[in-house]
């Protein structure tokens, strides 16, 4: 199910992306430089303008399905508890890290910036 919903998220994605770049440009991008013209309302929508809308209406509803099959493929189970399931390491050498995690040193100078 999850799989289905995704691709038709992912067809109207595609589509939506194609329909906003077919729609004629009106000018005056993100609203600057337009005179704003005698009456100053909207143009009447025109059916690609319809269609882009239905599209991204389409887009958010597959959005919030997706959201909602992801939340309930996890639910009840956290990372935190995932946890347990790795395999252990018994026979496994494990190095001695000593008391630091610093690299060794070549004498046994401290490890001190230069200047102190």
């Amino acid at each position: 199910m999850e799989n289905v919903v995704l691709i038709i998220h992912l067809i109207l994605a595609l589509s939506l992306i194609g329909t906003v770049l077919l729609q004629r440009s009106e000018g005056g991008g993100l609203g600057m430089g337009g005179g704003g013209g005698a009456t100053g309302s909207r143009p009447a929508a025109t059916a690609m303008s319809k269609f882009t809308w239905m599209l991204a209406a389409a887009f958010i509803c597959t959005s919030i399905a997706l959201t909602l099959i992801a939340a309930s493929n996890t639910a009840g189970s956290s990372v935190a508890d995932r946890l347990g399931d790795l395999p252990s390491a018994d026979g496994v050498a494990v190095p001695d890290l000593g008391d630091s995690l610093l690299p060794p040193s070549l004498g046994d100078e401290p490890l001190l910036p230069a200047g102190e």
